[in-house]
């Protein structure tokens, strides 16, 4: 099969990286520093079980998505609408597109925008982009996909890859767990600059991370969504099965860059105010965050 990664940060990397490495043809759409470094010498793939130069295609190209048997779409949510108005004209109809997104509404927006067959998934993977055209891979990397047509394949070809991927008729109750996941350690570890481990060990953290969670959970509730499994224990093993794990947030703003915040606390925060439902921690932590992204951009 053909993919392109719309998006090559450090989850488009991973994922295309494991394609590519099990002799899938795979194009990574990416910034020049990264671009740059994988045509001179191929992408490094640094996992937990193994530290590898991976041949693949890079261009800073949308246009290089163009014949692509499914579309990997890894940007930031903030990005979402721009990427897909940059990759549309060069789609073909019957192209898949796999939504590998922080958030629960990037699927259903990229479905407003193209006529493609879309569908999301859930991701759990620790990495991180270690240098131009390194990725670094730190624990774990299932997905959890949603029923489509075309996306047996794309499934069956990630599995073979070595990627632990599963097919699920409640996607959206997968899509929360992770939101609320993202929304207990994000912001926090972002803060802090910490990592999970370090950070669940400070005073009060855990009482605090219960706190966030149990709002997330409250407003899913009125939403009706059947959130999968048991996500306060599911929080919890977090900092033990990524302990090294610096989140997202804490990565974008560690760089000086805008984050997803809006769109992990801050959707709580904005459907807990529409349904009547107290989000304080969350809110709080929105508001924290979008003024370090301000403080970031003064300097």
């Amino acid at each position: 099969m053909k993919f392109a990664v719309m998006g090559a940060g450090a989850v488009g990397c991973y994922y295309g990286g494991m394609l590519a490495r099990a002799g899938h043809e795979v194009v990574l759409i990416g910034r020049p520093a990264h671009v740059a470094a994988i045509e001179r010498n191929g992408l490094r793939l640094e996992t937990t079980t193994f530290d590898t130069p991976v041949t693949l295609t890079a261009s800073v190209d949308p246009a290089a998505v163009r014949c692509a048997t499914c579309i990997l779409f890894c940007v930031k949510s903030t990005d979402t609408g721009s990427a897909a108005a940059a990759i549309a004209p060069h789609l073909a109809s019957d192209t898949f597109v796999l939504s590998l997104q922080n958030g629960v509404e990037n699927a259903s927006h990229l479905r407003t925008l193209l006529p493609q067959e879309i569908a999301a998934a859930v991701v759990y993977v620790a990495a991180e982009m270690a240098g131009p055209g390194h990725v670094r891979h730190r624990g774990r990397g299932e997905l959890i996909v949603e029923p489509s047509r075309r996306g047996q394949d794309v499934v069956q070809a990630l599995v073979e890859a070595g990627v632990p991927t599963e097919v699920s008729d409640n996607v959206r109750g997968a899509l929360w767990a992770k939101l609320t996941i993202n929304c207990a350690y994000n912001a926090l570890s972002a803060i802090t600059q910490l990592p999970y481990g370090r950070l669940v060990a400070g005073v009060g953290v855990r009482e605090t991370i219960d706190g966030i969670v149990c709002e997330c959970l409250a407003v899913a509730r009125a939403e009706g969504v059947d959130v999968v499994g048991d996500v306060p224990a599911a929080v919890h093993r977090i900092a033990d099965t990524m302990p090294g794990q610096y989140s997202s947030t804490a990565q974008d703003l560690a760089r000086g860059k805008s984050s997803e915040i809006d769109h992990l606390n801050g959707l709580i925060a904005r459907r807990g105010h529409a349904l009547g439902i107290p989000t304080p921690l969350n809110s709080l932590l929105h508001t924290l965050i979008k003024l370090l992204e301000r403080r970031g951009d003064r300097h």
